[in-house]
């Protein structure tokens, strides 16, 4: 099988994965955490470039490929339950802007929830299909987004009083997002399993 540009750009994206988690772990050391914030800020935003070029070369450029369609999600999947556990632990949280646990559950509980589902859909169908949904695509955006708002806080909000205010709230509508989503997808999975029992009923 050759692998699309689409597939090595997220191979790339899921490889920067670990240099990321190197930087966060050293982001509190009293000489270099700085600089170690702004490089993980750094790898982070090439990260999400990454994932809107593998999108458009996948649409744009007629690339989508099976596997691409299970290693974009997987990626972001990948990448989001390292930040968030490591912007909610002690000692890697940006301090004063520590992800709350809450937060964390409902992402990465989404996520799992998502992914057994999709397995449960290949086990009963011998078919994957993941189609992302916009509520999916928002979400995604969002967890970005907050990531982003997070690692730049410190500075940020010496010059924008209100960002504290603004990352609080984007925790609660990344969270919001994520419940929609899962409801959204688990409707999806449901008539699709309809439709395929209806199909199998029909001899087709």
């Amino acid at each position: 099988m050759q692998l699309t540009w689409a597939n090595k750009i997220t191979i790339v994206r899921i490889l920067l994965i670990a240099p990321f988690v190197i930087c966060m772990l050293k982001i509190n050391e009293p000489d270099s955490g700085l600089v170690y914030r702004y490089i993980a800020f750094g790898i982070f935003i090439i990260m999400c470039f990454s994932d809107a070029l593998d999108g458009y070369m996948a649409r744009v450029k007629k690339q989508v490929t099976k596997l691409g369609s299970f290693l974009d999600p997987l990626a972001d999947k990948l990448l989001m339950t390292c930040a968030c556990i490591l912007l909610a632990t002690t000692k890697t949280a940006v301090k004063g802007f520590e992800l709350p646990s809450w937060v964390v559950v409902l992402i990465i509980g989404k996520d799992l929830f998502l992914m057994t589902g999709f397995i449960t859909l290949f086990l009963f169908t011998s078919d994957l299909r993941i189609i992302p949904a916009v509520m999916g695509k928002t979400s995604t955006f969002l967890q970005l987004t907050m990531v982003i708002a997070i690692l730049i806080a410190p500075e940020v909000s010496g010059y924008l009083g209100w960002w504290v205010y603004f990352v609080r709230i984007l925790w609660i509508l990344t969270a919001s997002a994520a419940i929609l989503s899962t409801l959204i997808y688990i409707r999806a999975g449901k008539r699709y399993i309809e439709q395929f029992d209806n199909n199998a009923a029909n001899g087709e």
